[in-house]
């Protein structure tokens, strides 16, 4: 028996054959199901497309049941410990690891383009002295877009790559400016003889010592963190990009406008919402009453549950070892004992555990930040870097893809219909 769906209609008692592939059916076949002819045709409502896919991809696999994250089908937990931000970068673009002559090409291609142009670091020098660092980052990259008109160009393959270098290039450089300019600081150029980790520590970190070299485990730390952030399958900040893209956009506007979509609050700035939690919490012995005052709702536990995860979140497993290692290099925050205190209770409290709300990614990440000396208004720019690449990526792949069409979502229209125009002196 063919994979069908048969749907009748109660309305008409027609019944219609609804094909099945890849366990979804496309919108379009809901159309054919009308009262009578002059009908616009079924649709699917669902608000946040919490249940519909809008396009196929290769990118990312995410089984939030079992607490399943894969890049290219590589498990995040390999790629973190055994890779390097940008051989990873290099497989989510390409679909497949680099060997070692293309990850030395491609390290390469990269370090040439992380100068920006004086003309874009005077325009950020222009900002406000405290402006924050997310809206310089959106301004400044879509600003790229007048410096690179060719980039309008996005079916062309090579041009596409060309682009996609300058980008994961130069959005480091960006944000290092961000950081500096919030400190007040004169901004530092790229040393490309540094790692890419190593190098965006450099820019932030560098004061008037010729050379500056930071603690492997914080650079090491950077680098598993930019890759467990890289992508996250079809979230805001990536539909974002693909729905610009779709428009044939260049990637800085399209890039702009996801990075916008990370500033909100309720995508790039959860990190800072757990560390303002343990904050308040201030110490381990108040923690079992601040749990309690989470389950009779008066307080919120950041930090736990994840739309996609119903299980622990991979990176957090990761990113926890990530900060004992940081610690012992900078010291041990007082938070990070309340942190383990909470996330210990939550685990064995029946309440969370029925609610299967398990410490997500950005449980422990804020803390390390923090760490390494990175203020809170970073933490969103601290993202968009790692980011860059799992949206080009999907943008790339959006491009390419002989399906897609630009972005037009449907909607229910639910207001007046052909009201009589009232002149102003007649209007109560």
């Amino acid at each position: 028996m063919p994979d069908t769906l048969t749907i009748t209609d109660n309305r008409t008692g027609k019944t219609y054959e609804i094909p099945i592939q890849h366990d979804t059916i496309r919108a379009m076949d809901l159309r054919q199901i009308k009262v009578n002819d002059s009908d616009f045709g079924m649709m699917a409502y669902d608000p946040g497309y919490t249940n519909t896919a809008s396009c196929k991809s290769s990118v990312t696999y995410i089984d939030g049941d079992e607490g399943v994250l894969e890049y290219r089908g590589y498990p995040i937990e390999q790629l973190a410990e055994k890779s390097s931000f940008l051989e990873v970068a290099y497989l989510l673009l390409n679909g497949d690891l680099p060997n070692p002559k293309q990850l030395q090409d491609w390290e390469h291609d990269i370090a040439i383009h992380t100068v920006v142009h004086e003309n874009i670091k005077r325009q950020m020098e222009s900002f406000r002295y405290d402006a924050h660092p997310m809206g310089m980052l959106i301004s400044t990259v879509a600003a790229l877009s007048t410096f690179y008109p060719e980039a309008k160009q996005v079916h062309c393959q090579e041009n596409r790559w060309l682009q996609i270098q300058r980008l994961i290039a130069k959005v480091p450089t960006i944000s290092a400016f961000t950081f500096r300019h919030l400190q007040g600081h004169p901004y530092n150029y790229p040393v490309n003889g540094l790692s890419y980790a190593e190098n965006f520590l450099a820019m932030m970190f560098k004061m008037t010592e010729s050379e500056y070299r930071a603690e492997p485990a914080i650079v090491r730390a950077l680098d598993i963190l930019f890759i467990l952030h890289a992508d996250h399958e079809q979230n805001c900040s990536a539909s974002v990009m693909r729905a610009i893209g779709s428009s044939d956009a260049d990637p800085y506007s399209a890039l702009a406008g996801a990075a916008a979509a990370l500033y909100g609050p309720l995508h790039g700035g959860a990190n800072e919402a757990v560390l303002q939690m343990l904050s308040e919490i201030g110490d381990v012995k108040n923690v079992r009453s601040y749990v309690d005052g989470c389950k009779n709702g008066e307080k919120r536990l950041m930090g736990f549950g994840h739309r996609v995860y119903k299980n622990y979140d991979p990176r957090a497993k990761i990113i926890k070892r990530c900060a004992d290692e940081v610690f012992e290099v900078t010291g041990r925050s007082r938070l990070l004992d309340v942190a383990l205190e909470l996330e210990k209770i939550a685990l064995e409290d029946e309440y969370f555990i029925k609610r299967k709300l398990y410490p997500n990614v950005d449980f422990y990440s804020g803390l390390i930040y923090q760490a390494i000396g990175i203020p809170v208004k970073m933490f969103p720019v601290l993202f968009a870097i790692p980011m860059a690449v799992g949206w080009l990526a999907q943008w790339n792949e959006m491009v390419t893809d002989k399906e897609q069409r630009i972005q037009r979502p449907r909607q229910i229209y639910l207001g007046d219909r052909t009201r009589d125009f009232v002149p102003m002196e007649k209007r109560s």
